[in-house]
């Protein structure tokens, strides 16, 4: 057998150590080259404008707001810092279209479905909604601290929806519940004084009280609304390299109740506390 020359064995250990620190490059920055959309940095992309609870005053790189802060727990859990994070925004529609995506990941309360899988990814969820309960400014039901406080007042719903049978089963109200063909109708009613409150999902409240109602209260959560309840996760493009870690990241931080301890800072204690 014929040994290597001198300069053969200095060549191999010159291209294994280059080997080495390629490999080290790859890794920093939490992904691999060539896995995100800029190498090194991750790119998150949210909504136009981005409402609370979900992102505070429409600036999610400021980390306040409760998928702003997921989205931030989630990068670190990537091996990403802050300071890599780069934020970009798109409409809701577009982010889960078939098609490439300037992102690598998306957050704005898209909800798992099977038919939106055909176009995206989907990481693990990282929150389950809640029904939640809206009332017309100066109505007895805004005042409410109870469930048992909600019993007398007129309640509306939109027919088919959750809502509806968790009204009836946690509210039980003593009037019968008023069903409306749609959420908008039921908005309608609430604003036209047709009803004192209505049973929504909590997204759905706050929007109803943040761009559709003037003077609307989110009185609060219902304890039973996660059964059913729609479940949130990240929108990545079809076949990311990433999903399978956003999704290691989400799980490690339901694991060690972090999840639990962001819903609590940022949807609870911003106006939606849980009724009991």
């Amino acid at each position: 057998m014929n040994r290597p020359s001198r300069f053969s064995r200095i060549s191999a250990v010159v291209a294994a150590s280059a080997a080495i620190v390629l490999g080290l490059t790859a890794c920093a920055g939490g992904a691999d080259a060539g896995e995100t959309v800029t190498p090194g940095k991750l790119t998150i992309a949210t909504g136009e404008p981005a409402y609370a609870p979900w992102v505070i005053d429409n600036k999610p790189q400021s980390g306040k707001g409760f998928e702003a802060a997921v989205a931030y727990a989630v990068a670190e859990k990537m091996g990403y810092d802050k300071k890599d994070v780069v934020w970009t925004r798109t409409s809701f529609d577009a982010a889960i279209a078939p098609g490439p995506k300037d992102f690598d990941l998306n957050i704005q309360q898209f909800s798992v479905s099977e038919e939106r899988k055909k176009a995206v990814d989907f990481s693990s969820p990282y929150y389950t909604t809640t029904q939640a309960v809206v009332a017309a400014g100066k109505t007895d039901a805004a005042k409410a601290k109870s469930i048992a406080d909600l019993k007398s007042a007129v309640i509306g719903v939109a027919s088919g929806t959750t809502s509806l049978k968790v009204a009836q089963q946690e509210i039980a109200p003593q009037q019968e519940l008023k069903v409306f063909n749609s959420v908008d109708d039921t908005v309608q009613a609430l604003k036209t004084g047709q009803i004192d409150a209505m049973v929504t999902d909590l997204p759905g409240a706050f929007y109803v009280r943040d761009a559709q109602l003037e003077g609307g209260v989110i009185v609060g959560q219902l304890p039973s609304g996660a059964a059913g309840g729609d479940e949130f996760a990240f929108a990545l493009p079809k076949g990311s390299k990433l999903t399978k870690q956003v999704s290691d990241a989400v799980d490690a931080l339901r694991k060690d109740g972090e999840l639990d301890k962001l819903a609590a800072e940022w949807i609870a204690d911003q106006g939606a506390p849980v009724l009991k």
